[in-house]
């Protein structure tokens, strides 16, 4: 689905999704990855839901976001809290939704000029 008929060059915008990739300003990816407004997508070291661990939200972290939206891949699973503790301990909530309403939520946060950070899942079967 194609989101925008144009790409900003200030923001990290999604600008499409498929049910295997993701559209940002018009540059396609196939990899599960972490979006901030302000920055170059970074590739995220998460692999697959069932994988998640710890270590995969340190990389987040270090963002410093007020909020982190998690696209769980083509559904919408939730992740064990033990996994994200050290994300609620700094007061940074945490949601879950498939990856396409987590592009779409993204969108609408970074608009409104909050401090978000998305990362997604990309299954590749």
């Amino acid at each position: 689905m194609k989101l925008h008929s144009t790409p900003t060059q200030q923001y990290q915008t999604i600008t499409g999704y498929e049910k295997d990739s993701v559209e940002i300003n018009a540059i396609t990816y196939q990899h599960s990855l972490i979006v901030l407004p302000e920055t170059r997508p970074q590739v995220w070291s998460a692999t697959s839901f069932e994988e998640l661990n710890a270590a995969d939200f340190t990389q987040i972290e270090a963002t410093e976001p007020d909020v982190v939206i998690v696209g769980t891949g083509n559904r919408q699973r939730f992740i064990h809290p033990r996994l994200t503790a050290a994300l609620a301990s700094k007061r940074i909530g945490v949601e879950c939704m498939d990856n396409q309403a987590a592009c779409r939520t993204y969108n609408i946060l970074m608009a409104e000029g909050r401090k978000v950070a998305l990362a997604l899942i990309m299954e590749t079967a």
